[in-house]
């Protein structure tokens, strides 16, 4: 019968390829490969920026962490994202759509000049390198586990090279719009695999179920634990979770080109907001989906430890469920669900570090405008060229030793602070020039680093003291408080630039933003 489950895996990877490709359409023109020509419609943009930032870890992770007690406590982090997003909504997203650029690094080309552009796109795309072939491999490894259990017996390795080859069909043909549609798929095939097993769970549960679960604490919503170190170490803790959570958005939605890019694939200023802020919403109720997975679990399995039910963890719970508690073909699909969450991250990584490349790096270095046949054939071969780099660290973990996990969390906070400061410092601090900001940009990197890999805080858990690292939300808050505490100081030492804010292009709400089609480079205003 596994044979069925089998054949559901096969066609949906050879489905999800075509699909992408037949949406798509033609791209004849570099900005129609990395943004659509700004025409995509807002709710698919909106799903896409979910399927984006959701990986295997999340679909198999947030249902084992209600189970353990951690309750509703991502849904508690996802309030905060929303605040983030209506923040980027507001501030940031009608720079980039008024702008008529392709690349969020575009604004800081414009306000600081090409080196902090070049520098803040490098930094993007190595980070999104080593982030994305670690959550890579991650997602080879619950993929293994499922694939063992139909029989399948392959390597780390196979997996990631057959999910970058597939992922990279559509993405090297059918640009953004491919990308975008198959996000939408995959997230409602993800999304819809929760919801049935929330109905199979509640069959099996009842109503006793969910009060059992209710009494337990399995439903908690809010940490209001307030003690200072508890704050300063658990994402879960109220204000962790709601303020620290809401800058991090910012940093995560507003300044990494992952998520930009997708807005600006969008048709208005208006329509990019309704996605970015739709996207929290949606968020949300993934999380509050995948929350009730677990504690519907929870009282299926009688509150059991994951030892007496001869599970190695937390993440084996919901893999677990999907291939003995579900009937066969619906199993299949929910692991074509799991697959699909971690296509729709790598294709979004693969294009937006295309984008990155060409229109902030590469792009520079052209004294006249390179032709659109040009752009467009570079941004697939610098598709093709991420895409073997990003195989390959992701194998070179598969051989290796460390926590990968730990790894792919602790990423982001080494830079995040400093892209987003880097923006606010040309919003705030209006005599800023471009030294100023280069050098409270790598000023920054070089703190939080420091911070990430040294700082650690005493907790006390069960009468022993632990040295625990600072909350992942509270990296970014750091970092912004760097990079205009340092850019702020070095901006009084000089005269302020007579142009220190350029002009913004004013359109109406309704219009797209401007824009001829070609990939624009920035122009130092200073």
């Amino acid at each position: 019968m596994r044979q069925l489950d089998l054949v559901v895996i096969v066609v949906y990877l050879v489905a999800i390829a075509v699909i992408g490709l037949r949406l798509a359409g033609r791209q004849r023109t570099s900005k129609d490969y990395f943004v659509g020509e700004s025409g995509m419609p807002w709710w698919t943009v909106s799903f896409s920026v979910v399927a984006t930032e959701t990986s295997v870890l999340t679909v198999i992770s947030v249902p084992g962490g209600a189970y353990s007690g951690q309750g509703f406590g991502n849904v508690e982090l996802a309030l905060g994202y929303v605040v983030g997003r209506v923040v980027v909504a507001t501030v940031l997203i009608p720079l980039y759509k008024r702008g008529g650029f392709v690349s969020a690094y575009q604004y800081l080309g414009t306000r600081f000049g090409l080196r902090l552009q070049g520098l803040a796109s490098v930094t993007f795309v190595f980070t999104r390198l080593l982030a994305e072939g670690v959550r890579l491999f991650a997602s080879a490894i619950p993929i293994k586990l499922l694939l063992d259990e139909f029989g399948v017996h392959t390597s780390y390795r196979v997996i990631i090279i057959v999910l970058t080859v597939i992922t990279v069909v559509y993405t090297y043909l059918g640009g953004i719009k491919a990308v975008i549609w198959t996000d939408a798929i995959q997230m409602g095939l993800y999304l819809g695999g929760a919801v049935l097993a929330i109905a199979v769970l509640s069959a099996h549960v009842g109503g006793a179920g969910y009060a059992r679960a209710l009494h337990a604490g399995q439903f908690r919503l809010f940490d209001t634990d307030f003690a200072l170190a508890h704050i300063l170490t658990s994402p879960f803790a109220l204000p962790t979770a709601i303020l620290g959570g809401a800058i991090f958005a910012m940093a995560s939605h507003g300044s990494d080109q992952l998520i930009v890019q997708r807005i600006l694939a969008t048709r208005s200023l208006r329509d990019g907001q309704k996605a970015m802020i739709a996207s929290g919403v949606f968020v949300t109720f993934q999380f509050a989906a995948f929350s009730l997975v677990g504690a519907l679990l929870w009282s299926y399995n009688q509150g059991k430890s994951f030892q007496e039910l001869g599970l190695s963890s937390s993440d084996n719970l919901y893999p677990d469920f999907i291939l003995h508690g579900l009937p066969v073909v619906i199993s299949g699909l929910l692991v074509a669900g799991i697959l699909g969450a971690a296509m729709g991250s790598l294709s979004s990584a693969l294009n937006s570090m295309s984008n990155s490349t060409v229109a902030d790096i590469i792009h520079s270095f052209f004294r006249t405008t390179p032709s659109e046949a040009f752009l467009l054939k570079l941004a697939r071969v610098m598709t093709l060229v991420w895409a073997a780099l990003m195989a390959v660290f992701a194998c070179a973990f598969s051989a290796g030793t460390g926590n990968v996990y730990l790894t792919g969390l602790t990423i982001a906070g080494y830079t995040y602070g400093a892209l987003l400061g880097a923006f606010l410092l040309g919003r705030v601090v209006r005599r800023a020039n471009e030294t100023d900001s280069i050098v409270a940009f790598l000023v920054t990197v070089a703190v939080m680093t420091y911070i990430v890999r040294e700082v650690k805080i005493d907790v006390t858990t069960a009468g022993a003291t632990v040295p625990t690292a600072i909350a992942a939300q509270w990296l970014v808050p750091i970092g912004v408080v760097a990079t205009l505490v340092v850019g702020g100081l070095m901006s009084l030492s000089h005269r302020a630039p007579e142009s220190p804010v350029p002009p913004e292009v004013r359109v109406d709400d309704d219009e797209p933003g401007p824009g001829d089609g070609r990939v624009t480079t920035a122009t130092h205003r200073n």
